[in-house]
């Protein structure tokens, strides 16, 4: 017995899923006017589908689940013909990746860093710090003028430009953290800087940890 909602029955419905099946198995690109027609056929029926059954149990649930399913999987089908000619569109206008200029930028900008991170260590040294607190400072220091770089805007520009190499140095993670403490600066001090701050930095923070105690696991046991 097929259920009745405002003058659409199951058998109606059934019956409407298995034309639309051979119309589309036929044709994969359809005209904006039939697709529209489909897709608020489509919207209709999976609510009444849907409302079917919420209300049914048993083999009756069964069917309508299927039912449902059928509904489903052709208003996916309807839109992948739109969603591949977007996709070729974009591919086709996006930029082209330059991995040789960009490999080339990375290293120059990232050894530049390197290098004023450097001469700060040697300055610290000739001042007279022991290795281990020359290398302290000037990590502060260095961390320190990316995070005031960050704020000004600079080191995003610069990011730009030299792409891995602003990211891989520890000035990069500095940039991260305040980069998302000034994105999310306007939600407040507790649901935006301390519940995002760490938004970016994070996944570095966990992975680099699980990674270095696998690799000091590695090497401990092999020495």
């Amino acid at each position: 017995m097929g259920n009745v909602t405002n003058g659409m029955t199951e058998e109606k419905i059934w019956k409407k899923v298995k034309q639309r099946e051979k119309i589309m198995s036929r044709s994969t690109l359809l005209s904006n006017l039939q697709m529209s027609e489909y897709q608020n056929e489509l919207q209709k029926e999976h609510q009444k589908a849907l409302y079917w059954e919420t209300k049914a149990s048993g083999e009756e649930k069964i069917r309508f689940t299927n039912l449902r399913n059928e509904i489903e999987i052709q208003q996916m089908l309807l839109v992948k013909p739109k969603q591949e000619a977007y996709k070729a569109i974009a591919n086709r206008l996006a930029p082209k990746q330059t991995v040789v200029k960009n490999t080339i930028m990375a290293f120059i900008f990232g050894g530049i860093i390197c290098t004023i991170g450097q001469i700060i260590n040697n300055l610290f040294l000739q001042g007279g710090l022991a290795v281990k607190e020359a290398a302290t400072s000037t990590s502060v220091i260095m961390i320190s003028l990316s995070a005031f770089l960050t704020g000004l805007g600079y080191y995003d520009e610069l990011g730009k430009i030299a792409g891995a190499g602003t990211i891989v140095p520890i000035t990069g993670f500095a940039n991260s953290i305040v980069s998302s403490a000034m994105e999310f600066k306007r939600e407040g001090y507790i649901y935006g800087v301390g519940a995002r701050i760490f938004t970016v930095a994070g996944p570095v923070i966990v992975y680099g940890t699980s990674v270095s105690i696998v690799i000091g696991l590695i090497y401990y046991f092999i020495k």
